[in-house]
């Protein structure tokens, strides 16, 4: 993966804007919370596979970033994004990495389903 550039992001996200795509969205601080600190409330979101269809997406920040999808009925986004890729599958990946390279968020796009 490589550090988010805003305008080639955002013309990945375009590319993909007003097709029915597959969302994967995670955020965590898991066990990395609790196992240094016991006092340290864990949280975290996980969803995969859920189908949606977006009109308009937004990339803003600067070091880290927030993407924004919006559909007809509602937002998705993710906040702490810091890198992206596409892959050979022509996925859109992006992540959000804590100072030790622990993955904190990721949020994924493709116009075919993730594999379990």
């Amino acid at each position: 993966m490589e550090m988010i550039q805003i305008d080639k992001v955002q013309e990945a996200l375009d590319h993909l804007a007003n097709k029915d795509v597959y969302v994967h969205l995670e955020t965590t601080n898991g066990a990395y919370a609790s196992h240094f600190n016991s006092n340290a409330y864990n949280v975290g979101a996980f969803i995969r596979n859920a189908k949606v269809r977006y009109k308009h997406a937004k990339i803003v920040g600067h070091e880290t970033f927030r993407i924004g999808l919006k559909m007809d009925h509602g937002w998705v986004y993710a906040e702490g994004l810091t890198q992206w890729e596409v892959d050979d599958k022509g996925r859109l990946l992006m992540a959000g990495h804590d100072a030790e390279g622990r993955l904190m968020v990721a949020l994924e796009i493709s116009e075919t389903p993730f594999e379990n």
